[in-house]
């Protein structure tokens, strides 16, 4: 459980991706291509109806991008390849012809929203809150921008990127990002149980459908998120951001 990894499971029409950092589930960017491979990969088996994402523990779903990784970066191309890896990963779960459904325990930032919002449905627990605290360490969430104002509207994306604080999972739940939200873990996962049971007797070729006209907005997001890709990159690189990493780590 030390090192970083993203493993996936295929059980009859589910598949189930799990990843890990010990690092509060920070992504970095091999962990952003494995977990887009992944999607990529259990997308195009026939068989597979769904895709569960989750990752370990139950402290903190995901924090985001990986500041220890930010902090090494030193040239422009691997920042823009770095922030890319976000938006690639969105896509992927967006443009895949697979219903995807996120399992959310323990807290959520940065990039861990932008990865929600792509998926399909979202189930958490009452301890799930989230942030986007970009804004804090002198860059902006740029990259997840056009995934998260779908999912939870222009207004409540201005609000948690400003504000900059933790929202509760009753929050998050009204406004869109997540679809249920349990007491426990145990709640949770007999819930998800119940869902996955009923969409293993869905048409496939009814749930690819109804994928291709949820995504219908979203053709031009490619290009969108790499150029704000490179806005994500020069400001990384600059020594006020930074100096901004190194004091948020050291808290």
């Amino acid at each position: 459980m030390e090192n970083e990894y993203v493993k996936s499971f295929v059980n009859g029409k589910i598949a189930a991706i799990e990843f890990h950092n010990p690092k509060a589930n920070s992504l970095t960017s091999k962990m952003l291509i494995d977990l887009e491979n992944e999607i990529k990969m259990l997308s195009n088996n026939e068989n597979i109806i769904a895709i569960v994402i989750s990752s370990t523990g139950n402290q903190s779903f995901c924090a985001g991008a990986s500041f220890d990784e930010m902090l090494e970066i030193s040239d422009f191309q691997t920042a823009i390849e770095f922030f890319s890896g976000f938006g690639k990963l969105i896509l992927a779960i967006i443009n895949s012809p697979k219903l995807v459904i996120a399992k959310v325990i323990g807290k959520v930032v940065g990039g861990g929203v932008g990865l929600l919002s792509a998926c399909d449905y979202v189930f958490a627990t009452n301890n799930s809150t989230a942030k986007l605290s970009e804004l804090q360490v002198g860059i902006a969430p740029f990259v997840i921008s056009p995934a998260v104002e779908r999912k939870i509207g222009k207004s409540a994306f201005a609000e948690m990127t400003i504000d900059t604080e933790w929202k509760s999972a009753n929050w998050l739940n009204q406004k869109g990002l997540y679809n249920k939200i349990f007491n426990d873990v145990t709640e949770l996962e007999t819930e998800i149980n119940i869902l996955l049971k009923k969409i293993e007797n869905y048409s496939n070729e009814a749930i690819f459908q109804i994928k291709n006209i949820m995504k219908s907005d979203t053709n031009n997001w490619g290009e969108i998120m790499n150029r704000r890709a490179e806005l994500s990159a020069k400001l990384v690189l600059s020594e006020t951001t930074r100096e901004f990493l190194r004091r948020f780590k050291t808290k």
